[in-house]
């Protein structure tokens, strides 16, 4: 069997299969905007949109908080209590960390 008068060589040798191509390496590799960057980026939009509902969730607990010490007395103190450590004047706070 020749190699030159072979299907394969014939379809390779198609001026519409080597535009075809052409386009696919500058698509895949050469260009600014090329596959791998893309999909990068996509990823990227993915992981910002995870942070972005994170902290949305975040501003919506710390919203129901504020709300919670408004008024109540009892959850103002106990809010400094456990953030801030604060305590009565006499009293002692023992920090205990379980870093083990």
């Amino acid at each position: 069997m020749d190699f030159k008068n072979s299907t394969i060589w014939r379809i390779v040798k198609n001026k519409y299969v080597i535009a075809f191509l052409v386009f696919l390496a500058v698509f895949f590799f050469f260009d600014e905007n090329n596959f791998f960057v893309t999909r990068s980026l996509r990823r990227d939009v993915g992981n910002l949109k995870h942070t972005l509902d994170t902290l949305h969730q975040g501003i919506i607990n710390d919203s129901i908080q504020a709300e919670r010490l408004k008024d109540n007395m009892d959850s103002i103190e106990r809010y400094g209590r456990e953030k801030y450590y604060m305590k009565r004047n006499n009293e002692d706070v023992f920090v205990i960390n379980d870093a083990g």
